[in-house]
C-alpha cells in the first residue's frame, strides 16, 4: 500500500508486491557507474555495477553488490582477483555494451594487470582487487575486496546513474 500526498510524495511499506516501488526510491540516490571484470576460462567477463562503495584506508577495502540471480554472478562469486574501474563520461555506450553483454569485451584492446585481470583503459579510477569475503544482502551479494593496486587519471567528468538513467557528472 502507497499513499500519496498533495506535494507528489509516495510512502510506502517494502513488500514483495512493490518491489518496482522500492527500486524507485534507491534510484533516487544518484551514483557512479563501474565495469567490474574478471578472467574466466572463457575469456574476460564483466558487469556493470553501480553499488560500489570505498570500505577502509587502512586496510584498503572496497565493497561492491553483484545480483546473485545474474547469470555472470559465479563467475565474480569465485573470483579471487578482479579489477573495478570507474568511469568516465565518454564511457557511456561501454557502460550499456556491458550491461546487455557479459562477453562484451571479447574484442576489445584490454590490458592485463599483475594477477591476469583484463583491465579496460582511459577509466577516471580503477582498483585492482583481492577478494577477502562474499557476504549475504539478499537477492545480492556484498562482495569485500582488498586494494592491491589502484590507478587514476586527471580530468574528465563522471557517468552517474539516477533513476534508472545514465548521464554526466561535472565538478563545479
Amino acid at each position: 500500500m502507497s499513499l500519496q500526498f498533495a506535494n507528489a510524495k509516495t510512502a510506502f511499506v517494502p513488500d514483495a508486491s512493490n518491489t518496482r516501488l522500492l527500486r524507485d526510491a534507491f534510484g533516487r540516490f544518484a551514483t557512479g557507474v563501474t565495469i567490474v571484470t574478471t578472467r574466466t576460462e572463457s575469456g574476460a567477463v564483466a558487469i556493470t555495477a553501480n553499488s560500489f562503495a570505498s570500505v577502509s584506508l587502512d586496510p584498503p577495502l572496497v565493497l561492491w553488490s553483484p545480483d546473485r540471480n545474474s547469470r555472470r554472478f559465479p563467475f565474480f562469486e569465485d573470483a579471487e582477483h578482479y579489477a573495478i574501474h570507474v568511469l568516465a563520461a565518454d564511457q557511456r555506450e561501454l557502460c550499456w555494451q556491458v550491461a546487455q553483454d557479459a562477453y562484451a569485451l571479447k574484442n576489445r584492446e584490454l590490458g592485463i594487470n599483475d594477477q591476469g585481470v583484463p583491465i579496460l583503459p582511459d577509466c577516471l579510477a580503477r582498483f585492482d582487487c583481492t577478494q577477502k569475503a562474499v557476504y549475504d544482502g539478499g537477492d545480492h551479494a556484498i562482495v569485500l575486496g582488498q586494494v592491491t593496486h589502484a590507478q587514476m587519471r586527471d580530468g574528465g567528468d563522471a557517468l552517474a546513474f539516477y533513476m534508472g538513467q545514465v548521464g554526466k557528472f561535472a565538478p563545479g
